[in-house]
This record gives structure tokens, sequence and C-alpha cells, in this order.
């Protein structure tokens, strides 16, 4: 096959990194073809794992140490480069860095999150992207903001406590305190999220019982937000808690687009223009893409899907490698997708799929090479 093969992967979430599937791969090809040019360009959809696919393409990494979702230190990095820094909310106040048996749905924060962007403005960053998802916190972005110098009170003018729980108390917004350089940087919301901040959609409502949150906290938590974002728009802030995204992040996107005018984008265009995968596009004659379950949710604006696209649109066949793929055929090709190899296929047992991802996605790479090249 003439062209270089792109392996351009997403996380096997719990088992391998992108750039670790994308190295698997790669190596399973070169034992059957070692004569093979591969390009690898590591992909994330705005999520986890975005920094980390920005820093695989170039980026210095800038470690940060800040404040997790309720308070503990958590050290973490954002990526730079050329004035643009990617802050990544999971891996700042994101769910998976509490005890799944010791969640704090109405008291964990973004803050961690608004000092990592703080630290993007400390390094001089004029164009800060925003990967968010996975969040701990539903606080409608409020630790961020108060990091950066807003200041949320109650009736008798004190400061109110982190969480999105205590924002049922909020009596003012004020916001004369924002970090000044606010004004000269441009934000990138990257998120496929589309709900809005309130309702039986929005943030509390959809993403609250994943955090922990009961139905009578829920309720509380859908007023909180409310009341803080009117608090917010009396301050000067934008009136967007109906705007698709608002919800995005237990609410930081409301946050984003409200006080930092950020543009929300689609996670997957917005990392795959970090990554450079358009220059990396061309000349290949291959693109082997992939996640660790190629399913419905990947058709509808994951890395794989948004891979497959561009590559299909200039006429590059796409092999996509899983760990399970349940969509039948014809889904597949209508998506783009020649053909997807599950690791499932060749190992039933799906604690060794998990635990030797590795070892399995090489050997797919062999067959891979032996099918198509």
């Amino acid at each position: 096959m003439p062209g270089p093969v792109l392996i351009a992967p997403d996380k096997f979430k719990g088992s391998l990194t992108a750039p670790g599937v994308a190295d698997a791969v790669a190596d399973g090809l070169r034992r059957a073809a070692p004569d093979v040019e591969v390009r690898s360009v590591p992909i994330a959809d705005g999520g986890d794992g975005t920094v980390e696919s920005a820093l695989a393409s170039g980026y210095r990494s800038v470690p940060v140490l800040v404040a997790g979702p309720v308070g503990d230190p958590v050290p973490t990095e954002i990526a730079l480069h050329e004035g643009t820094a990617v802050v990544e909310l999971a891996s700042a106040s994101g769910l998976a860095l509490l005890d799944p048996d010791d969640l704090s749905p109405m008291g964990a924060s973004s803050e961690g999150t608004g000092e990592a962007i703080a630290a993007a403005l400390d390094a001089g960053a004029r164009t800060v992207v925003l990967g968010v998802g996975g969040s701990a916190c539903t606080d409608g972005g409020a630790g961020l903001l108060t990091v950066l110098g807003a200041r949320l009170l109650d009736v008798d003018g004190h400061q109110l406590p982190p969480g999105g729980g205590p924002l049922a108390r909020v009596a003012e917004v004020d916001l004369a305190g924002l970090d000044r350089r606010l004004a000269d940087v441009e934000f990138v919301l990257a998120s496929d999220v589309d709900n809005p901040l309130l309702g039986v959609r929005g943030a509390a409502h959809v993403y609250g019982p994943q955090k922990g949150a009961g139905p009578e906290q829920v309720e509380l938590l859908d007023t909180a937000l409310a009341r803080f974002a009117d608090a917010v728009v009396r301050a000067g802030g934008r009136d967007v808690a109906g705007q698709p995204g608002a919800g995005a992040a237990g609410g930081v996107g409301f946050g984003a687009l409200s006080v930092l005018g950020a543009r929300m984008r689609p996670g997957v265009d917005v990392v795959l223009e970090l990554v450079g995968f358009a220059d990396q596009l061309a000349g290949a004659g291959l693109v082997i893409t992939g996640e660790g379950s190629i399913d419905e949710q990947t058709l509808h604006g994951k890395g794989p899907a948004g891979v497959a696209e561009r590559a299909r649109d200039a006429g590059i066949p796409v092999i996509a490698v899983a760990g399970r793929c349940p969509l039948p055929a014809d889904r597949l090709r209508a998506a783009g997708f020649e053909r997807v190899y599950a690791l499932t296929d060749v190992e039933p047992d799906l604690e060794r799929c998990q635990r030797e991802a590795g070892v399995l996605l090489a050997g797919v790479g062999e067959a891979l090479a032996r099918d198509w090249l």
C-alpha cells in the first residue's frame, strides 16, 4: 500500500493511554512489515487524555500542583506551545481523583482547574483550550472563577465555601477582582456536551447522580446553580444558562461561557487541530484509529469518528482497533470504518483484554499488517 500508515487512536480507558495504544499497534505492524513507515498521532476528544495528546505532539509540559476536587493537593500538568495552553479539567477536578466510595457531590469544586488556568496565564498563554469532561463537581465553575479573582458572597457579605451545595446561599457575585490578564486571553471550551445548565437536562439532573448525588441533592444542586447563574448575570456575566454546553462538567461550561467569554467547539475538532492531524494525514496510505469501545457513542462525535470522517474525505481507508465493538459492519462502514479489529475477537476474557491490552494490540497490529499492507 502506497504512503505511510498513520496511527491516530484514543485511549483504551482503564488499560492503555492513547500513546500506549499507538506504540503497541506500531510494534505489531513493524513485526509483520519491517519496512513500513509509521506516523503516530495520539488523539483525544477533549476529555481526559487531551493534555497527553498535546504533549505527544510536541507541546511542552508545565507541571502544576493544584487543589483537587475536595481540596487535597493534586499534581497535574498543562501543555504549552507558542502561546497556546491546554488545560484538562479531569486531571485537576476529575471524578477519577476521588475514592468511588467517598464522593462529594455537594462540596466538590473546580478550584483546581482555575489554578491550572492561572498557571497557564503565568506561563504567558494567549489562548487557553479548556478540555472538560469527567468532573467531580457540580459547582457551575464557581470554584474556577473564585481562584481567578471572583468573589461569591452570602447575605452577610461572607465568602462562600467551595462546592455546588453552598451556592444555594449565594447573594452576590463580585467579578471586579477578576485577573486582568483574562481580558487578553482567548478561551476555547472543548466539549461535545450539549446540556444546558439547569432543568431536567441540566448539569445536576443528568450528571449529578454519577457524582454521588441522591434525588434530594440533585434538586438542591439544580436550585443552587439557578441562584448562582442569576447572580453571575447580575454581576455582568452573559446570560447563557440555557445555551447548549453550559451544563458541561457540572456547569463549568457555564462559568467559562458566561464569565471567561469562551467559545465552545467540538472536542475532537479542537484536539485534531492541536496535534496537527491534517498535516500528518497528507500522503498517508492507511489510517488506523480506535478506542476501548467502538460503539454508538463513538459515532456521535468521539475521536475515532472524527478521524474516520477526515480520512474518508481525503480518500484514505480507515481501520479501527478496539477492546470491543458491538456495532454491525454496515453501521461501521457508514461511519467510514473499513473494518474494526476488536481484542474480544481474539481473547473473549474481558479481564485479560484489559490487563494485557498492549500485548494483544501488538498481535492485532501484525494481523492488520498481513491483511492490509
